[in-house]
This record gives C-alpha cells, structure tokens and sequence, in this order.
C-alpha cells in the first residue's frame, strides 16, 4: 500500500453542480449546490484495488467514494492501525473524499443474537471510518419478517439505530439507513425513523422504484427529507429509469448539501465504466 502511494497523484476535489438525466441538461443561474458526485463500489468498483479505484474517480472527475465492504478494496476491520492511517492518507493525498463505508449490517431479525452480532459489527465498521478519516457507516433495514407484526420489527430496527447513534456520535460519524430490501417504500422508512431519536442517524435515499408509489415522488421526498444523512445514492447520469432530473431539483431546492452517489448494478467492462463515470461527471458539471 505504501509503494502504491507514489503512483497517485494530488488533485482538489472538483466543486460540481445539478444534472438532469439522458444527456440533457437544464443550465440555470445556480450558485454552487454544495453536492458532489461519486461512486458506490457495489459493483463497479468491486474489484478494482484501492489505488486503481482511486486513479479511476480522478481520471474521471468524480470526487467521492463509498467503499462497499468485502471488495478488493480489502479496506475492513482487520486493518492495523498503521494500515488504517496509510488508508487516510491514501485518500488525503489523492484529493479523492473517502464518504465512508457501505456495510451489510441489519436490524430485522426476529433473533436478538442476529441482531446484536449486526449492531457489533456496525460499530467496528463506525471505528473504521473515523480512523481512515471518513465520516459515516451504510446500515440497511432490511426486512419484515412475516412471522412478527409490521410495528415490532419497526420499533426493534429503531431502537437498534438509537444504539448505534449514540455510539456514531461518541466517535463523530454518521449512521446512514439505506432505504432498502423489504422496508424500501418510504411509509415504512418513515415509520422507522420517527422513532429514531439519535441526530447522528440519517436516511440514505436509494432511487428505488418503491419511491414512485404511494403518494408519488414529491410528496415521498419530502416526507423524510429532514431526516436524510450525508450520502444519497443515484443511477447512472445516462441512465433514465428513474426521473432522476427531479431528484435532483427536489434535493437542489430543499438545499441539500451532501453526496450523489454513483451505484449501479452489474459490470460493464472496466473500458465502459470508465466512459460511463466520466460522462456522468460532465453532465454534473454542464449544469453550471
């Protein structure tokens, strides 16, 4: 890791502004959004190494980057404190933001043990993050299991994220809900976290089909707007299955300050990523 420092390069992360989806872009007189755009390593990233992945958000101009755990990557708790320190500075010296981490960790289970295991882990995740300079940890739902009434599991996934707020707030991260899985219409999201009481918990918007159902979009977003954390996760900016145009205006107007976050599924060739994530990030920046 340390002889892979030398091969990237120190940059400033770019300041980019609103898109609209489809190769389109709706130029206004916009001040600077306070957003910038990146990736989730999901799948597009999962198996390029750290510095690959670093040189690869450079080259394409985007400014941040949510490491989904158990990838190439190999950023993870077993690091020692030195490899931790060597992560930061990686990041540090790259210009490239570390968001943070996007874990697997749920809260669902009808079995405590499960759910006690998932809350440990989080907080191992959450230490992680504050040593390699990042500021938050990615926990889903992710379910309500048929077997327990629909405002049990509800109350048991909050109380779960209080915990985990407290201690994101001991260390000074950010816990992040994915809305996700089985709870990803935002009725339940919201039922959720109006009970979630710890400041230092936020909602991650997913751009889930979900979001279009019930009362539609705009009244969705705003439904849970106050609540949302640091990170939101988008498609594509070529990609137009989702109105992500609107998004975009609804997260601009309510005055959003935070991170757009690349994830897609599947692998294109790393050729096709590349021209995808570059093109994403100029249409981000044409919208100014």
């Amino acid at each position: 890791m340390k002889n892979s420092l030398l091969a990237v390069t120190v940059i400033t992360a770019s300041q980019a502004g609103l898109t609209a989806c489809s190769g389109k872009v709706n130029k206004t007189e916009r001040t600077d959004s306070g957003m910038l755009l990146g990736l989730v390593t999901y799948e597009w990233g999962k198996d390029w190494d750290l510095p690959t992945l670093i040189a690869n958000c450079k080259q394409t101009g985007l400014s941040v980057v949510e490491l989904r755990v158990e990838h190439k990557h190999g950023v993870s708790p077993s690091l020692s404190a030195d490899e931790r320190r060597e992560v930061k500075r990686l990041f540090d010296e790259s210009g490239i933001i570390l968001a943070g981490f996007g874990t697997n960790y749920e809260f669902h289970s009808p079995d405590p043990d499960v759910v006690r295991a998932n809350i440990e882990g989080a907080k191992e995740y959450l230490l992680l993050s504050r040593d390699c300079g990042s500021t938050g940890v990615k926990v889903k739902p992710n379910d309500l299991p048929d077997e327990v009434p629909v405002e049990q599991t509800v109350a048991q996934i909050a109380q779960a994220l209080n915990e985990l707020g407290s201690f994101a707030a001991s260390v000074g991260q950010e816990v992040r809900l994915e809305v996700h899985g089985g709870c990803a219409r935002i009725p339940v999201m919201k039922a959720i976290i109006d009970q979630v009481t710890e400041p230092n918990v936020g909602l991650c918007w997913n751009c889930n089909p979900q979001d279009l159902e019930d009362a539609g979009l705009d009244a969705n977003f705003a439904s849970i707007r106050s609540r949302f954390g640091r990170t939101v996760h988008i498609r594509n900016l070529t990609n137009d299955s989702y109105p992500t145009q609107e998004l975009l205006e609804l997260l601009h107007t309510s005055g959003y300050k935070g991170y757009l976050l690349i994830e897609e599924g599947g692998t294109p060739d790393a050729a096709e990523r590349l021209q995808l994530m570059r093109r994403s990030a100029e249409m981000f920046a044409e919208a100014f």
